[in-house]
């Protein structure tokens, strides 16, 4: 689900002239190329491939703001335009470079939500960045794009790409543990963005659809559904919940608030990279918390 918003034509007519006279191969200033992303977690994918020998410049660095709602600014929008590659988080999830991209078509594009794999679990989801797999993907993309128009370094670029995959296999492979070790566990959400961790965890997100669904589209959930929430965690009906801290609202604050006095264990997820962080270890660290959160709520006397 993507969330709905608004553009005036005058914003729109601002990005597309901060942009113009600027779609040439224009990406390769000081002989390197240069690689735009629109959030730092594919930021952090692109450098680990990169390995200094391209450019890489996040548009949203940030670890509070929601890049759902995000705005380009023309220097966003310019530094689309210039890129030899921009990677974007796609089905929606950053509209704002869509919006861009529309009138730079000649730019050359690594789309992630387009590499999920057609048998990835549950609904489709446009926090792919939480499926391994993916992650993956868009690395060895990165690598074959920046092979492509700088063969002299293409085999380092795609030696760290399969360096990366390794470790995308690692993080999966300990996400799968934990639902070996916690078979039936079960959790609810303030939004649904780590999906994908959950899934490959085996633990069930037992969110009401229709609260998952206001939260996605950034609208205050009904009262029945806040309700049926509250009933999950002070009946201990699950065993965590999962905040996104960056979407904080009265509701998700009164959820923490009875998941504390409930006792029952919180799980902080995020969008994008918290700070002194790369994409591998945030995965990773996040991976873990779940594990240990989950380790608690079945521990004796719990």
């Amino acid at each position: 689900m993507t969330r709905t918003r608004l553009i005036a034509l005058s914003a729109l007519t601002a990005l597309t002239v901060a942009a113009c006279g600027s779609q040439g191969d224009s990406g390769h200033a000081n002989g390197a190329a240069k690689v735009v992303t629109t959030t730092n977690v594919w930021g952090s994918v692109a450098t680990a491939v990169a390995g200094g020998h391209a450019d890489v410049k996040s548009l949203l660095t940030s670890d509070v703001d929601d890049p759902h709602s995000y705005e380009a600014t023309p220097a966003d929008a310019a530094a689309i335009a210039d890129a030899s590659l921009v990677v974007i988080n796609g089905g929606g999830y950053d509209h704002w470079a869509d919006d861009v991209l529309k009138n730079h078509k000649n730019v050359t594009t690594v789309d992630a939500y387009s590499l999920l794999p057609h048998n990835a679990p549950g609904e489709a989801n446009e926090h792919v960045f939480y499926n391994m797999a993916v992650a993956k993907a868009v690395a060895t993309k990165i690598a074959d794009d920046l092979a492509a128009t700088d063969s002299a370094h293409a085999d380092t670029y795609r030696a760290n790409a399969a360096e990366f995959g390794k470790k995308t296999d690692a993080i999966a492979a300990t996400e799968h543990a934990i639902g070996q070790k916690h078979p039936g566990a079960a959790v609810v959400s303030t939004e649904p963005v780590a999906h994908y961790l959950l899934a490959a965890a085996g633990v069930v997100d037992s969110t009401p659809h229709g609260f998952a669904a206001a939260a996605e589209e950034g609208h205050d959930p009904a009262p029945a559904d806040v309700a049926a929430v509250l009933d999950l965690i002070n009946g201990h009906k699950v065993d965590a919940l999962v905040v996104n801290k960056q979407t904080e609202t009265a509701v998700t604050k009164q959820l923490q608030d009875a998941a504390r006095k409930a006792a029952l264990p919180i799980v902080e997820v995020t969008e994008t990279l918290p700070a002194g962080q790369d994409f591998l270890t945030w995965q990773r660290q996040t991976a873990e918390a779940l594990a240990h959160q989950l380790d608690s709520a079945a521990a004796p006397g719990r």
